[in-house]
């Protein structure tokens, strides 16, 4: 393809059956260039209409007529005798019919001395024909068409699981636009659009809710199983499902650009990504092909050139080269990756390559921010304690102070202020600076107020801690000091409530063998140890600047090696980006957590983490167990050899049944449940 004119590159993705083509060119050029390879091509917006049945396709059926000729062909020699030409001519048939697009292959690829599977089949198979082995040779090509078939077959079972993700979002949407209601296309769509979901209907575009309010169920975009109540300005996603009352939403995003659009590019690129098993067995199968067809024709000729039958060793040697097909091993490890990412998809769980699923299998250590993460990220003022003047003066300067904050703690605060009346807009500041990780100061009334940690006004005034700062620590509470650069005028003490989740994911954390969760906060030691000990971690860091946090995940990622950090992919960027493997959880929201992660949690919660790990280690498994099935049986098949006893239907059966084992195994990943 890439020899066409006006194509400058093409990459091919295996695992989602996919090409990318990067010029001009035509459908019908690609695949007349890709008809070596019997190629189908098709938009990425069409689809076919006459996918037929797995068992129906030509392939198959070229398998039944070749078997069919195959016995017609044996009976016809057990009645005329082996030397009869009728059968041998009916074998030939077979061997044409089933193999032809095998052999094809197989001599291209010899002429340009790229020994794969293809090439040692058609060697096997025209060698066993020369040495009048007709029979062994049709059996051989339907047995290696029928592994072909399986193979294909256990592809697109896996394959499936990205297509079931692109029929979630209906392909049309009712629309108002410029007041005339008109049922359109998702292409036709546009940002600003007002899309009208009734009750009972999937949503087709990403947006906002302008008007009305209902349970939408997002299982097959966030993996939640509880539908989530949205009401006006929230935000809702395509594909998921309206099942009470009628909305209106504002389209905010293309079709292209929607959450559901991104999950499968994403898994997609995911399923291109070669995990680290897979590269070995890609090396391993470059050496490993050549080396076969060295030792099978040291076995066909060394022992005849010591007195030993030609005819025999040389079947011997073509068993060899049936045996050595790398069919099993190359599978061995693409159909587990392809399984798991696409089952994680269904689950809420966005694994962004093989890689991060083979290391997320290997995690010992988990760190986790604490704001957002394990708890809900939403402060709130639980006491205030006025030192001078009285509770809402105070207040009032502090929530004008952090209007201009980017600081979670200011929400609260401001939050407080409306919910009391204060006119805190109305307060006119000057000089709003921002002290990272220690508080803020600004100008009021020709007066200089600092808002910030304990630590800070240590610093400021040189005094100690009160008492009632560090019982109000101790609650798990975090206290900002208001005052200026002389006193202390108030206390206000900020708590952050723990997800429902947060303790039991911990919990099943542990039970799954991770030997270390560590908490990592920005939260003074003691409001840290109260937040610690009720969510059962086994470490915890406090203090931490952002710089703190990247610091600390490098010093795990030495001592432990594979060290995961779960925050939201916003203020964690940097810590993500230094683990092994980066989780970022409220994927659905945020365009930043898909981008920045290398495992994305679609829901705003922490509870399908367990399951990732689960689904990760078991994939881990399955590929070890798939590469060892594969050499073990070969080997095996090998030593027969040494008697003599390798015979050509022993050896395809083995690579077949190799084939057949690992796809087996890779394919139980689809039954790894979320529970």
């Amino acid at each position: 393809m890439e020899r066409l004119d006006g194509v400058s590159e093409a990459t091919v993705n295996f695992g989602a059956s996919k090409l990318t083509v990067y010029g001009h060119t035509t459908i019908k050029e690609l695949e007349k260039a890709g008809a070596f390879e019997s190629l189908r091509v098709k938009d990425e917006n069409d689809t076919f209409s006459d996918r037929s049945a797995f068992w129906k396709q030509k392939e198959s059926v070229k398998v039944y007529l070749s078997t069919l000729i195959l016995i017609v062909s044996w009976l016809l020699s057990r009645q005329m005798g082996e030397e009869s030409i009728l059968p041998t001519i009916g074998y030939g048939a077979s061997i044409l019919i089933g193999g032809y697009t095998l052999f094809i292959k197989g001599i291209k690829s010899l002429s340009q001395l790229n020994f794969n599977m293809n090439t040692l089949m058609t060697i096997a198979i025209i060698g066993a024909a020369l040495i009048g082995e007709w029979g062994e040779g049709a059996a051989v090509v339907i047995l290696f068409a029928i592994s072909e078939a399986l193979e294909r077959f256990s592809m697109d079972k896996a394959r499936q699981s990205i297509e079931s993700l692109m029929d979630i979002a209906p392909n049309q949407a009712l629309i108002r636009r410029n007041d005339k209601e008109m049922m359109l296309n998702v292409d036709d769509i546009q940002i600003g659009d007002i899309m009208i979901v009734k009750p009972g209907k999937k949503l087709a575009m990403d947006g906002i809710v302008m008007k009305g309010a209902s349970t939408i169920n997002q299982a097959a975009i966030t993996g939640e199983s509880v539908p989530v109540t949205k009401l006006v300005d929230d935000e809702v996603f395509a594909g998921t499902l309206n099942e009470e009352g009628l909305i209106e939403v504002k389209v905010t995003k293309r079709v292209e650009d929607t959450t559901l659009s991104k999950i499968i590019h994403l898994v997609e690129e995911a399923q291109a990504e070669r995990a680290p098993s897979q590269a070995f067995v890609d090396k391993f199968a470059k050496y490993y092909t050549p080396a076969i067809i060295l030792i099978a024709a040291l076995i066909a000729v060394i022992p005849p050139l010591f007195g030993a039958d030609w005819g025999s060793w040389i079947y011997q040697g073509l068993a060899v080269l049936v045996v050595g097909c790398p069919c099993a091993l190359v599978v061995s490890t693409p159909v587990s990756i392809v399984t798991a990412v696409g089952n994680a998809a269904k689950n809420g769980v966005l694994i962004k390559g093989g890689i991060y699923l083979e290391e997320a299998g290997a995690l010992k250590v988990i760190a986790f921010d604490k704001t957002g993460t394990l708890t809900k990220g939403i402060p709130v003022v639980t006491d205030i304690v006025a030192i001078e003047n009285d509770e809402e003066h105070i207040m009032t300067i502090t929530a004008a102070i952090e209007r201009s904050s980017q600081h979670p703690l200011a929400s609260a605060i401001m939050k407080w202020a409306e919910e009391k009346g204060l006119n805190y807009q109305s307060v006119p500041i000057e000089g709003f600076q921002s002290m990272t990780g220690k508080g803020v100061k600004a100008k009021v009334n020709n007066h200089v107020y600092y808002v910030g940690t304990p630590i800070l006004f240590e610093e400021l005034l040189e005094s100690t801690t009160s008492e009632k700062i560090e019982q109000l620590q101790e609650e798990g509470k975090t206290v900002m000091v208001v005052g200026t650069e002389t006193k202390v005028l108030g206390l206000i003490a900020v708590a952050d409530e723990i997800r429902e989740t947060s303790r039991g994911v911990i919990n099943k954390l542990h039970k799954l063998g991770i030997e270390k969760t560590v908490m990592l906060t920005g939260d003074n030691s003691r409001t840290a140890n109260a937040i610690s000990e009720k969510l059962g971690v086994s470490d915890m860091e406090s203090e931490l600047l952002p710089e703190d946090k990247l610091q600390f995940i490098k010093e795990l990622r030495s001592k432990h090696g594979n060290v995961a950090m779960v925050g939201d992919g916003v203020n964690d960027a940097p810590a993500l980006a230094a683990s092994t493997v980066g989780i970022a959880m409220g994927g659905a929201g945020t365009d930043t957590a898909l981008e920045t992660a290398d495992i994305a949690l679609m829901s705003d919660d922490l509870s399908k983490l367990p399951y990732t790990i689960k689904l990760s280690r078991r994939a881990l498994t399955t590929i070890k167990q798939n590469i060892g099935f594969a050499l073990v049986i070969k080997a095996i098949a090998l030593l027969l050899v040494v008697p003599g006893w390798l015979t050509l239907w022993i050896a395809i059966f083995a690579d077949m049944g190799a084939t057949l084992l690992v796809t087996l195994n890779s394919l139980r990943l689809l039954r790894v449940k979320d529970k």
